[in-house]
């Protein structure tokens, strides 16, 4: 499956973004969808993650309250809303995919990844 991110871009402490991931190739609606962010000078992260069939959710406890994850297997797209969003937030946030029945936390744990978009939040 290729995935293609987008939706990133600067944004002021407090504000809000959607993050889009639009997938093509293999059947999406069989993978379990997550997102990462990586910083500068900082490694990857987990932010959140989403089963097959969008009953589970899990999210890193650093976004939680303020991130909500989302898929529409008829779009063949997953979407990370951001909510009050915080300087620390400021990264590369990568979407990608994986066929475990559970969602992982783990970088890991996905066999797909998208390109990128960059997240920058402004204090």
């Amino acid at each position: 499956v290729q995935l293609q991110a987008c939706g990133g871009g600067l944004v002021q402490a407090g504000g809000s973004l959607r993050l889009s991931c639009a997938a093509s190739g293999r059947t999406f609606s069989r993978y379990a969808m997550g997102w990462f962010r990586q910083a500068p000078g900082k490694e990857r992260e987990f932010v959140a993650s989403i089963s097959i069939g969008g009953g589970s959710t899990f999210y890193a406890d650093s976004v939680k309250g303020r991130f909500t994850i989302s898929r529409d297997n008829a779009k063949n797209t997953v979407y990370l809303q951001m909510n009050s969003l915080k300087p620390e937030d400021t990264a590369i946030y990568y979407c990608a995919g994986g066929s475990a029945a559970i969602p992982s936390v783990v970088a890991g744990g996905y066999g797909y990844w998208g390109q990128g978009t960059l997240v920058t939040v402004s204090s």
